[in-house]
């Protein structure tokens, strides 16, 4: 009898310790959701709430595709557009390179990412692509031979776009003229340097699925959630990073800082974000790259203006507008912007002797004024714009580097580049003068800060 206890009690040790097992089990389960919910958070069209339908849905209007004029459009037509829409060219191009050619450094965290050939050559871009490999490609970040590319691609939002809009681009781009041009060796640290880690990354952090159609609202909301999620990704430079390089948007399109570059504040926040934009502010911001009194895009928004949006039809545009309008409000470090005009005559107090205003007196003002006015070239207006308003000083100084970058077609003047004319020491000078006369709040930039952004040219 006491052995057959003994044995009757070490089962059920065996039973308990089973269960016990099966219940840490599903507590861990239950811990690993919670924290995927947790690390990867919301999607990025989640803040709208409604319900949703596919895409192709009997009596939804389709957001994807081109604009009513080019419905009749060929497949390279098509793809033309939404080539531009998507904003292929300004990170597939190289400085002075040859456009879809690929080899622009992108500064990442990771370090230094090149992007890669998509023009036709069959050897060093994408001749040899079947659709499924280019979708493949587009929407989930795996190469021809498999390989993952690195989110500095942002497949994560592409991932949205339908397969007809993906492959009228694939045609877009299989008309263009094949050039070899072999794509530059990353230059990343260990570990980012294996390429399989990639995999781990879009499991939490990649949704892989398509645009889907908010039916609470209207067609115009709709269009404009296409065009800026799957297409433009806006988020993928306006909202902020979390520890693991996803999108955390909790904080939707409320600034980043990337490649030496603030993409300011775009959520509907009254005093940091875009909030008191008028809808003809935002419309002309959008499609010419200013607004009166609230700046002119630069640096990288510049090159999203020109090569982009500046292309988009009215209606795309408006579309735009109505969808960013409803961005939830999230405040951000980015100050109010100041609107006082400055005095129109130089400064007579002891700022008038630094070394940035005498800077300002022979290359700065005659452009800009010294009120932060041009009558006669608005684009040049420092009153009202994000940048001035920043006390990081860190656009004004990419901008007294680099020129202004942003080369709209109804203009022929444009911002020249510093880099060469004046010392670090200078072009901090200039910047913290700027910013102090005509922003906020001054920034307090240094020698030293002006040498790092230089080194993201």
């Amino acid at each position: 009898m006491s052995a057959r206890g003994g044995q009757s009690r070490t089962a059920g040790r065996h039973r308990w310790l089973r269960w016990l097992g099966r219940f840490v089990l599903v507590l861990f389960l239950i811990g690993c959701g919670w924290g995927l919910y947790v690390v990867a958070g919301p999607g990025p069209l989640d803040f709208a709430g409604g319900h949703l339908a596919s895409l192709g849905t009997q009596g939804i209007t389709d957001p994807s595709g081109v604009p009513a004029a080019l419905k009749e459009a060929s497949s390279i037509e098509k793809g033309a557009y939404l080539a531009r829409a998507a904003d292929c060219v300004v990170c597939h191009t190289a400085p002075d390179g040859v456009a879809y050619a690929g080899g622009l450094a992108l500064t990442t965290p990771l370090g230094t990412i090149y992007s890669t050939n998509i023009t036709p050559d069959p050897e060093t871009g994408i001749g040899q692509y079947s659709d499924q490999q280019f979708l493949d490609a587009v929407r989930r970040g795996i190469r021809r031979d498999g390989a993952y590319l690195y989110p500095a691609m942002p497949y994560p939002s592409y991932s949205y776009m339908s397969d007809g809009d993906v492959l009228a681009i694939k045609a877009y781009l299989s008309s263009l003229k094949p050039v070899r041009s072999a794509t530059q060796p990353n230059a990343l640290a260990f570990p980012f340097n294996h390429r399989r880690l990639v995999a781990f990354w879009n499991a939490f952090f990649s949704p892989n699925k398509r645009f889907e159609v908010n039916t609470d609202r209207d067609a115009q909301w709709n269009r404009g959630a296409y065009l800026a999620e799957a297409l433009a990704h806006c988020g993928d430079c306006h909202t902020p990073r979390t520890a693991f390089y996803s999108l955390n948007n909790r904080k939707k399109f409320s600034g980043e800082t990337l490649s030496g570059w603030r993409a300011y504040n775009a959520s509907q926040d009254q005093d940091s974000g875009i909030g008191s934009w008028s809808p003809d502010d935002l419309r002309n911001y959008l499609s010419t790259g200013h607004a009166n009194g609230r700046g002119t895009a630069s640096g990288p928004m510049g090159d999203v203006v020109d090569e982009s949006l500046s292309y988009l039809v009215p209606e795309d545009i408006a579309a735009l507008t109505a969808y960013l309008k409803t961005i939830p409000a999230a405040k951000s470090e980015d100050a109010p912007i100041q609107t006082t005009i400055a005095s129109t005559s130089a400064p007579h107090d002891e700022s008038a002797r630094s070394s940035g205003a005498l800077i300002f007196a022979g290359s700065c003002a005659g452009c800009h004024g010294w009120n932060g006015q041009n009558p006669a070239l608005p684009m040049a207006d420092l009153i009202g714009s994000r940048a001035v308003n920043d006390s990081s000083g860190i656009n004004v100084v990419n901008i007294i580097v680099r020129g202004g970058q942003h080369h709209p077609r109804e203009s022929t003047s444009t911002m020249p580049a510093f880099v060469e004319t004046y010392t670090n020491a200078e072009i901090a000078d200039v910047a913290n003068f700027v910013t102090a006369r005509y922003g906020r709040a001054g920034s307090h930039v240094t020698a030293a800060g002006v040498e790092q952004l230089r080194r993201f040219q």
